[in-house]
C-alpha cells in the first residue's frame, strides 16, 4: 500500500513538474516573440528615419536644380555647359540615393521578412553609402575647380578672390552638415544590423 501510495505521489509530483516546465518554457517562448516584435519595430523605426532623410536629399537636390540655374547662368552669366555638368551631377547623387533606397532600405520587410535577407540588404546600404562618399569627394573637388574656373572667366581675378573664399566657406559647412548626416547614417546602418545579429545569434 505504502509503494503503492507513494508511486502514486512520485507520479503526481513529476506530472507537477512537467506542467511547471511546459508553463515556463511558454512564457519563455512568448517572452521571445515580445522581444522579437520590439527589436523589429526598432529596426523599422531605424530604417524610416533613413528613407525620410534619403527623401529629402532627393527633394533637395530637384530643387537645386532651377536654383542652381537662376544663381549661376541668370545672376552670374556662367557658361551654359557649366549648368548642364551641375544638374548632371545632381541628379546622378539623387538617383543613387534612390537606388540605395529602393534596393536595399525597405522598413516594412523589418517586421515581417527573413532577417538573413534583410540583413544582406543594409550590410550593401551600408556599404554603398561608403562607396558613394569616396566616389562624390573627388567629384565635388572637380566641380569646384571648374566652378572656380567660371567665375575667374567671366569675373576677373580679384573678384574671384572674394567668390573663392565665399565658396570655400560654404564648402566647409556644407561638407561638415554634409559628414554628419553620413555618420549619422552609417551608425542608423550599424544598430539595424547589430539588432539582427541580436536576433539571430541563438539560430
Amino acid at each position: 500500500m505504502n509503494n503503492g501510495f507513494q508511486n502514486t505521489q512520485t507520479d503526481m509530483e513529476l506530472e507537477n513538474m512537467r506542467q511547471q516546465m511546459n508553463m515556463l518554457k511558454n512564457k519563455l517562448e512568448q517572452q521571445e516573440i515580445v522581444n522579437d516584435r520590439i527589436i523589429r519595430q526598432s529596426m523599422k523605426n531605424t530604417a524610416s528615419n533613413i528613407t525620410r532623410r534619403y527623401y529629402m536629399i532627393m527633394l533637395l537636390c530637384l530643387l537645386i536644380i532651377p536654383h542652381s540655374y537662376w544663381t549661376f547662368i541668370k545672376l552670374s552669366g556662367f557658361d551654359f555647359s557649366f549648368w548642364i555638368g551641375t544638374t548632371i551631377f545632381i541628379l546622378c547623387c539623387a538617383g543613387a540615393t534612390f537606388y540605395n533606397l529602393k534596393r536595399n532600405i525597405r522598413a516594412s520587410e523589418m517586421m515581417h521578412h527573413n532577417l538573413v535577407d534583410v540583413h544582406r540588404n543594409i550590410a550593401r546600404a551600408k556599404k554603398l553609402d561608403v562607396n558613394s562618399l569616396w566616389v562624390g569627394i573627388p567629384l565635388v573637388i572637380l566641380w569646384a575647380g571648374w566652378w572656380t574656373y567660371e567665375v575667374w572667366k567671366y569675373n576677373g581675378p580679384d573678384a574671384a578672390q572674394v567668390f573663392l573664399v565665399a565658396g570655400s566657406i560654404g564648402a566647409i559647412i556644407g561638407g561638415a552638415i554634409g559628414f554628419f548626416i553620413h555618420i549619422k547614417t552609417q551608425r542608423q546602418y550599424q544598430e539595424i544590423i547589430d539588432q539582427i545579429e541580436e536576433l539571430t545569434k541563438g539560430d
